[in-house]
């Protein structure tokens, strides 16, 4: 009778020839690191690809060497406004170095007062921010200074306005400083972080407009 040629499985770890079903599970288990193997390749393999792509979609696209600029032009903002309500809308017209992050028409969520608003970043990059409340009352105006008490007056461009000094404040943010005054049934407040040079310059404007 012819015997196979095929030598045993010898395993080095047992020091005798494996049976059936240890050779069974060393080639399940050497299929299993295969694949697990393969799979991180791929991985790796899938991310090179998707950096490279990235990289040369950044290239092809054109870049600016100059920062943007994200000005809102308020005059055409307050054209489009106007067109929505009947009371007549004041729109401060400042120096071409005043820039205006934001502008809008919107009703307050507490008293449903309409409020034409403009967000003023001045020329030494500080704020303010400039509302008329459309047939406003106290008790909007004090939501937006949340509860400031008045500490003092000013006239400015021949109008009377209401000062609320906070700047001695720990972190006041944009209620270090604000200035309201009244005009028929509307409120017209500034407040913000700016100087007071840059809050006269900004009453002063709108104070030759209600002030006529």
């Amino acid at each position: 009778m012819a015997r196979s040629s095929k030598a045993p499985n010898v395993s080095a770890d047992l020091g005798r020839p494996e049976t059936p079903e240890e050779t069974a599970a060393r080639k399940a288990q050497q299929s299993r690191l295969y694949r697990q193997r393969k799979t991180v390749n791929n991985l790796v393999y899938s991310l090179l690809v998707t950096v490279g792509l990235a990289l040369v979609i950044f290239l092809l696209v054109p870049h600016s060497d100059t920062s943007p600029n994200w000005a809102v032009d308020y005059q055409k903002v307050a054209a489009q406004a106007q067109a929505t309500v009947k009371t007549p809308l004041v729109t401060p017209v400042m120096p071409a170095d005043w820039r205006a992050n934001q502008a809008k028409i919107k009703m307050s969520s507490s008293d449903k007062v309409v409020v034409w608003y403009i967000g003023f970043v001045t020329p030494d990059d500080t704020f303010i921010a400039y509302r008329q409340g459309l047939a406003a009352n106290d008790t909007w105006t004090a939501s937006i200074l949340t509860d400031l008490k008045p500490t003092g007056t000013k006239t400015i461009g021949g109008v009377e306005w209401q000062e609320f000094n906070n700047r001695s404040a720990e972190h006041p943010g944009n209620l270090a400083y604000a200035l309201v005054t009244v005009k028929g049934t509307d409120v017209f407040v500034l407040n913000g972080n700016a100087g007071d040079k840059d809050f006269a310059a900004l009453a002063a404007n709108i104070s030759a407009q209600i002030g006529k």
